[in-house]
């Protein structure tokens, strides 16, 4: 091509991102209606970084958002579990935050560990991937699925549950944001949270992006994101959340390979996406 004539530049790389409505501190909508959040945050750095023409969804809840990508509708999700299952039509970068679900009760009013709870009514998610754990884990507990973490608590406030089961951080945000009181912190129940960004499968160029932009992101900003939404005094909690966003970047993606590995070797091994199957429920 002659001299005076240069190739038009690349287009942005179009990404429909499908954020939770409910699912703080890690992505939510607020009072306002805007979506905020630390997995915002961090999605709004990498796709400055990659440079995407970022298109921001209304928000819904995980279940409606898993069955739009599975249709095709979203290209991204964040603060998601990988699962067999999602990884016929996802997948998933390294965890950028692992967090550790606990117990929560009244303050003086309960013991701190899920073993001390035999007979008595504890609340968890329905269908969420820490119920299927406590209730193999625990099966005396009188288990009481609830919608979402936000009703757990209330539950727990009115005195209709004793305890509730929940990832720390969504604890610690809910219990500001309800302002409820009188709530105590008590021990992890041995389940952790590894939470990801998935893409579709048919979009392989945005997890190549997001994996560089990913690796290339300083740990001190990562510390920022923590700070910000988990606070300064998060190195008190049962499980640090400075562990959280992982080691650098390099470290966090061979663990994401392994992951990948593992997950497809498991798509190789099944028949195929069982007909009708559901897009995920409220595991996360």
């Amino acid at each position: 091509m002659p001299e005076t004539e240069r190739a038009p530049p690349a287009s942005p790389l179009r990404v429909r991102f499908a954020p939770e409505a409910d699912y703080g501190p890690f992505v939510f909508r607020d009072e306002d209606g805007r979506i905020q959040g630390l997995s915002m945050d961090l999605l709004a750095r990498l796709a400055a970084q990659a440079r995407w023409q970022l298109e921001v969804l209304p928000p819904r809840p995980l279940a409606e958002n898993l069955a739009a990508a599975r249709r095709g509708e979203v290209d991204l999700l964040s603060s998601l579990r990988p699962t067999p299952e999602r990884a016929q039509y996802l997948d998933f970068s390294a965890p950028y935050v692992s967090v550790p679900a606990l117990l929560l009760h009244r303050a003086g009013a309960g013991p701190a560990a899920l073993g001390g709870y035999a007979g008595r009514p504890v609340a968890v998610g329905a269908g969420y991937a820490v119920q299927a754990h406590v209730q193999r884990t625990h099966p005396g507990v009188r288990w009481r699925a609830v919608s979402d973490d936000a009703q757990a608590l209330r539950l727990l406030g009115r005195g209709e549950v004793d305890a509730a089961v929940l990832d720390v951080a969504s604890a610690r945000f809910l219990i500001a944001r309800l302002r409820l009181d009188g709530l105590a912190l008590g021990e992890p129940v041995g389940f952790d949270y590894a939470l990801s960004f998935a893409w579709r499968r048919d979009r392989p160029e945005i997890g190549q992006d997001l994996q560089t932009a990913l690796a290339a992101l300083p740990l001190a900003e990562r510390d920022a994101l923590v700070e910000r939404w988990i606070g300064p005094d998060s190195a008190t909690l049962p499980t640090s959340p400075r562990r959280w966003l992982g080691r650098a970047g390099l470290a966090a993606m061979g663990l994401g390979a392994g992951l990948w590995w593992l997950l497809r070797r498991r798509r190789q091994r099944a028949a195929g996406p069982r007909p009708g199957g559901s897009a995920g429920g409220g595991s996360r």
